[in-house]
């Protein structure tokens, strides 16, 4: 397996109205994100999402289409998430879409590990070609 490593920065964007009956809080989000380092690409996304009355209790899904240049290889591919957080304890889940790999990154799987600290984004990005 081959290792990635960089930052990246993301903008989110409401789509649609927020559900704000009672219980969970239902909402649609685009990604829009730009990634640099090891992986230099930009990213484009759906997410869902749905946020408790617990405070710190949630959870998510997302596929985003990533293009740009890995490792010096360059082409696209799809990320899957899927995330829960439990009283502020996150837990997420971020696979390479099989088969999704397009140009110099076709065959491309791995899994992805998302940190967050002092409000800067990382990543870290395990995979094969």
């Amino acid at each position: 397996m081959s290792h990635a490593k960089g930052t990246f920065d993301v903008k989110l964007a409401p789509q649609g109205s927020e559900d704000t009956s009672d219980g969970a809080k239902l909402a649609r989000m685009s990604i829009d994100k730009q990634f640099s380092g090891d992986l230099d690409a930009t990213s484009q996304g759906e997410m869902l999402s749905a946020v408790t009355q617990v405070q710190g209790s949630a959870g998510y899904v997302a596929i985003e289409k990533v293009t740009g240049t890995l490792a010096g290889r360059s082409g696209s591919f799809v990320l899957q998430h899927s995330g829960l957080m439990t009283r502020g304890a996150p837990q997420a889940t971020i696979l390479v879409v099989p088969d999704s790999g397009t140009g110099e990154l076709e065959g491309l799987t791995g899994s992805m590990k998302i940190i967050i600290e002092d409000g800067q984004h990382r990543y870290e990005l395990e995979y094969s070609l």
